[in-house]
């Protein structure tokens, strides 16, 4: 007879088992149309959709660019994207704290991506969550604002571990808090050694350009 935790453990396993099939359906249909993804994830209001609209201004012109903004409720940013004349779609999670895969790939596959080259996610705002789920991406882009405290990167290994870009910012506010850089470098290499670090300002565009200049190279490395 089977304990309830042993029935637990194999609806568990099938559950990450359906993710991962997902986000490999996922990945198989970006590489095949030649499509980079970034999955960006950080804390509420750390920056990640001003950090996709100067995504959208840099790539103006240079490919079509497409947005996926994941919430728990409403189409605030997606209204926000929306502005920028790009593609742009909403998943409202409801009461799961992060994209499902399934709900990516299903949203993916009613959208016309036929000129796209740049795909961006916007993940549900929290670290932990978001982490513990692949969506297929190409590369993991996690924000950390100086104004959440310098500890999170030890308090939330994971999202700094599996994440290959780590963007510090609102750098412009470093003055008026007590928020040590170094010591944030320092915990997320511990992580991961080879994460990329950036620190940038949206407010004064301290930092930017070098940042958009690297996203504008891993792209360039996938699709020509």
């Amino acid at each position: 007879m089977e304990t309830g935790g042993t029935v637990r453990i194999e609806v568990e396993k099938s559950i990450l088992q359906s993710a991962d099939e997902a986000a490999g359906a996922i990945r198989a249909l970006l590489s095949e149309r030649k499509i980079y993804s970034l999955n960006l994830i950080s804390s509420p209001g750390s920056g990640k959709t001003t950090l996709i609209e100067a995504l959208l201004v840099r790539f103006e012109g240079k490919g079509r660019v497409a947005v996926v903004e994941g919430d728990i409720e409403t189409d605030i940013d997606a209204e926000r994207i929306r502005k920028h004349g790009v593609q742009v779609r909403q998943i409202n999670t409801r009461s799961s704290c992060h994209i499902q895969p399934s709900r990516l790939l299903s949203v993916l596959r009613e959208m016309d991506l036929s000129q796209t080259r740049l795909l961006l996610v916007e993940n549900v705002g929290n670290l932990v969550c978001p982490a513990e789920i692949s969506l297929g991406e190409d590369a993991r882009v996690v924000l950390l604002s100086v104004t959440e405290g310098d500890e999170k990167p030890l308090k939330y290994p994971l999202v700094f571990k599996t994440s290959d870009i780590l963007v510090v910012t609102k750098t412009d506010l470093l003055p008026h808090v007590t928020f040590d850089v170094e010591r944030v470098r320092r915990a997320a290499r511990a992580a991961n050694p080879a994460v990329e670090i950036f620190e940038v300002s949206a407010a004064t565009g301290k930092g930017m350009s070098v940042l958009l200049d690297r996203i504008e190279a891993l792209l360039a490395a996938k699709t020509g």
